[in-house]
């Protein structure tokens, strides 16, 4: 019951006149900046980070988080409908994009933002709930834990792949390896840079999503030679009620896997999109189908995505300890009003942090009203000739690319990694568990080493502690099973019939 009035207590601050305007322009402009490719909400909230000053407290903070998870359900749209993705939604441009090339764009779109609004009210609850609690288990986690959980990661490349095994970890070892390119964390020493200094800090992110998948799609389309647009014919917005039976099971899957990996430093949305499309393609009645244009491939993602956006705030608040960097963005904005995150917020700021969870659902409810009655706008636009909308796409990935850093050398990444990507395309090979790969290796490669040096290079330590040898040993239950399942469909095929042959 205290949880509830505590949930009653935010709302009277929340649903204010003044809060509840900074909460639609929070929205408003995180929408607008995902929909943008490259632009994410952490430029945007450096951006904003000085206007706080001359902003209520309440509503400043409300405005910064609004951008933040608003920012989340714009990055699906450019994914969606033209396979320029985010960090946020690479996986989006899988199932989603598969949709809009099958006409299917309005449900798609619909199906992302409903998703969002459940995965974002399920981690509201678990933000009101649980936040202290949850806020101390990111303490239990050590290097080892964190070090098993990555390579927990990397045995979702056989869900994210919708082709061979093989490929997809060939593919995982490629982005793994692209990872390592740039200064090693721990001695300093240049690695793979080709003695080129701008990439001493290594490979961005958005370069390679923006390359892999947007430059990529466009060099192929344009490949065709056939005229096309992004979408056209008739706008299919409301899913009926079985396909909306679809959309709750993997919405509710995506939005515990999103709460739970949004607590953890290192998680936060772009590792809970690959972690809610690996348990959806392992235990959807539509398993087979995920991949190809599934509904559930767009439904587990987005609402992974919001309710890791959300429950990114536990630690913050919890705790005073930031897991990303948008996270450090918001943690200086609270201490520009001269507020402290931690264990005390709750008891001496309790207006402040109960109004910013209320705000959140209101946030979410904001987000379903503005996009959803948009989307056939929306697509209106993309109803443009592909020949004169590719000129305005491949500008805004250059523009994308470039704010990151505000270097050009980050554009002309972005071309060879749109070239890497459509050759990969032409050999039939996915780019998505690159992505997983470039993701995890680095962060893998950093809580191994760590691990190791805190134990003095005794490897059994992986194995003694309780959280990294629970997670080792599902590794090991997860891989004997696939080598069983493997063995067994190859004594089935070998030990069938072959077909007779008829005569001409």
């Amino acid at each position: 019951m205290d949880v509830l009035h505590n949930l009653a207590f935010g709302f009277e601050h929340a649903l204010t006149l003044q809060n509840l305007l900074y909460c639609a322009i929070g929205c408003f402009v995180g929408t607008l900046v995902g929909l943008l490719p490259g632009m994410g909400p952490l430029a945007t909230i450096s951006l904003l980070l000085p206007i706080t000053y001359s902003i209520p407290t309440g509503g400043a903070l409300i405005m910064m988080a609004g951008i933040y998870y608003g920012a989340q359900y714009g990055d699906s749209v450019s994914a969606i409908t033209m396979k320029i993705p985010h960090a946020s939604s690479i996986v989006a441009c899988i199932d989603g994009y598969q949709m809009t090339l099958k006409g299917q764009t309005g449900l798609a779109l619909f199906t992302a933002g409903i998703s969002s609004f459940i995965g974002g009210t399920v981690a509201i609850i678990a933000l009101a709930w649980l936040a202290p609690v949850l806020g101390e288990v990111a303490f239990l986690f050590g290097p080892a834990d964190y070090c098993s959980l990555m390579l927990l990661g990397f045995v979702c490349v056989s869900f994210v792949s919708t082709g061979s095994l093989l490929d997809g970890l060939a593919m995982a070892m490629v982005g793994v390896l692209l990872g390592q390119i740039g200064t090693d964390v721990t001695s300093g020493q240049q690695r793979f840079t080709g003695g080129l200094d701008f990439l001493l800090d290594g490979i961005g992110l958005v370069s390679v999503a923006l390359g892999c998948f947007g430059i990529a799609e466009i060099t192929k389309n344009l490949d065709q030679h056939t005229e096309r647009t992004p979408f056209a014919g008739k706008i299919k917005l409301m899913p009926t009620w079985p396909e909306f039976k679809r959309i709750i099971p993997s919405a509710l899957r995506g939005s515990f896997v999103g709460s739970l990996l949004g607590i953890l430093p290192g998680g936060g949305p772009v590792i809970a999109q690959f972690g809610a499309y690996a348990l959806d393609k392992k235990v959807s009645k539509y398993r087979d189908e995920i991949g190809h244009g599934a509904i559930e491939g767009v439904a587990g993602q987005a609402a992974a995505d919001e309710a890791a956006a959300r429950t990114s705030f536990i630690p913050l608040m919890s705790i005073g300890i930031p897991e990303n960097a948008v996270m450090a963005l918001m943690l200086a904005a609270f201490i520009i009003k001269g507020i402290q995150p931690g264990p005390n917020m709750i008891g001496e700021h309790p207006d402040l942090f109960w109004g910013l969870v209320a705000s959140m659902w209101i946030g979410g409810l904001f987000l379903v009203i503005l996009n959803v009655p948009l989307v056939r706008y929306l697509l209106s636009v993309f109803k443009i000739p592909y020949a004169v909308l590719f000129p305005a796409i491949l500008f805004f990935c250059c523009v994308g690319s470039f704010s990151v850093n505000n270097n050009l050398h980050d554009i002309y990444v972005t071309g060879a990694f749109g070239l890497l990507g459509y050759v990969f395309m032409r050999v039939g090979l996915e780019p998505a568990p690159l992505m997983l790969g470039f993701i995890l290796g680095p962060m893998l490669e950093e809580y191994f080493r760590r691990q190791l040096l805190i134990s003095r290079g005794d490897f059994t330590s992986f194995l003694t502690r309780p959280i990294s040898g629970t997670l080792l040993g599902l590794i090991a239950v997860f891989m004997l099973w696939q080598t069983v399942a493997f063995f067994v469909s190859a004594r089935k095929k070998a030990a069938a019939p072959a077909p007779e042959l008829v005569d001409a």
